[in-house]
């Protein structure tokens, strides 16, 4: 019985989790309530308590698993490769961040009120996989570029996780956005998020 409770309550989850993600599809962030939620669940909104206290632990629950995601694919390139020149391993690793829009969109625009409005134990969770990320791209620096040094890598990192955080405004850009740019005779130049990714990548190699 135990685990049938368990695979239950991880069901109970992934359908709140699910419906927010649906939502963030068409909807703000600040406009995407738990009673908004709650509609498109198979349960009562009230339920939805049971599991998460804020709408923000539901948005840090999507991005642990978007997280999660990207963390497969950064395995995936390890195991599929025994060697990788720079060129190689930049357009494979910017590939898979352009695999992941949601989560550079969680980062960029919505990760303060996340993690300010979540619990600690939840937040602590969180927390593990993130960690888990920054290790396994240093696992693929440890595959890939052994020349490299301890500390060349751990720049690597500190340079290249503060920039994704900041990619998606730069390469996602709505028709208001760039009448507002027009308008005030700034160039923008659209650049998508492959090739931002895959420049940085390059220079921080």
């Amino acid at each position: 019985m135990p685990k049938v409770s368990a695979e239950f309550s991880t069901s109970r989850r992934e359908e709140i989790i699910a419906a927010c993600e649906k939502l963030y599809q068409t909807m703000n962030f600040k406009d995407i309530t738990i009673i908004e939620i709650g509609k498109i669940t198979s349960f009562t909104r009230t339920s939805i308590y049971n599991y998460f206290n804020t709408k923000e632990e539901i948005f840090l629950a999507l991005h642990q698993k978007e997280y999660e995601l990207w963390i497969n694919e950064l395995e995936k390139i390890i195991s599929d490769n025994e060697k990788l020149t720079r060129e190689e391993f930049a357009d494979l690793l910017a590939k898979s961040l352009e695999n992941r829009l949601q989560l550079l969109k969680l980062m960029s625009m919505n990760h303060f009120d996340m993690e300010m409005n979540s619990r600690q134990e939840n937040l602590i969770e969180f927390k593990k996989v993130y960690g888990q990320s920054l290790k396994t791209v240093k696992k693929c620096l440890d595959k890939f570029f052994p020349a490299k040094t301890e500390i060349e890598k751990q720049n690597f990192l500190y340079a290249f996780f503060p920039f994704i955080y900041g990619i998606y405004p730069y390469a996602v850009v709505n028709q208001k956005q760039v009448d507002a740019m027009d308008a005030a005779g700034t160039n923008f130049v659209y650049h998508t998020i492959y090739e931002l990714a895959y420049n940085c990548i390059l220079k921080l190699l």
